[in-house]
């Protein structure tokens, strides 16, 4: 299974959901573990939930009128039922103004704090996705993997049969690369594979005779493609 650390989480979505570290305690080394999630009763994101706890926790306006109601005691007796559920990070939405308590636990547990000004339900369905996307059971493959009138056509072989150009062919007459050599493949619904580059190799087909092309070069941005499902 994959591993993405927070730290990956609110650069990826940075611009999307205008996310900001406001404390970044151990970010690039606190990680969303397929493996953990996968094993665990405990919901991946969602609202603020101490009974139910998220390894995702958002904080948002609902909360936050909640939370303000709340006697000193109480807050932090709200705080500690919530530092006992081990949050791997925590979400301030709707612009609310993250309470110092809230601020001085993270700080002390370590905890990840973002702000955002987008809404929790935003937040949440633009996460999930993402999330089933970084943290989805994956393999690699040897071949060539091509959009193909808009189907994911995954050519393979042994080295030297000419798969790079029978793709070479393939992208001249207007299909997409998406990945060669190495094809990284994403099991991302029950029924749906994502076929994916490895970064390094984005955009470039190695032929035999004519090296390493770089496709997005020679046939223009329509001639690639970032994945491809299938």
């Amino acid at each position: 299974m994959s591993r993405l650390s927070i730290k990956t989480l609110i650069s990826d979505n940075r611009e999307a959901l205008s996310l900001t570290l406001l404390n970044d305690e151990g970010s690039d080394r606190v990680f969303l573990d397929g493996d953990d999630i996968k094993q665990s009763s405990r919901g991946l994101i969602g609202h603020l939930n101490l009974i139910h706890p998220n390894w995702l926790q958002i904080f948002s306006k609902t909360e936050a009128a909640y939370f303000l109601e709340l006697t000193v005691a109480e807050q932090e007796k709200q705080l500690n039922e919530l530092s006992s559920s081990s949050p791997l990070c925590i979400i301030i939405s709707d612009g609310e103004k993250c309470p110092d308590s809230l601020h001085d636990l993270a700080v002390k547990k370590n905890i990840p704090v973002a702000f955002s000004t987008a809404s929790s339900l935003q937040i949440i369905w633009v996460l999930r996705t993402y999330l089933g996307r970084a943290l989805a059971d994956h393999t690699t493959q040897h071949g060539v993997l091509l959009d193909v009138l808009g189907v994911g056509v995954l050519i393979t072989g042994e080295s030297g049969v000419g798969k790079s150009e029978l793709a070479l062919e393939l992208i001249s007459r207007g299909s997409g690369l998406v990945a060669d050599d190495v094809v990284e493949l994403f099991h991302i619904g029950p029924k749906t594979l994502e076929g994916r580059s490895p970064e390094l190799l984005k955009d470039y087909l190695e032929v035999r005779g004519l090296g390493m092309l770089n496709i997005k070069t020679i046939f223009g941005e329509t001639a690639v493609r970032r994945r491809k499902k299938s």
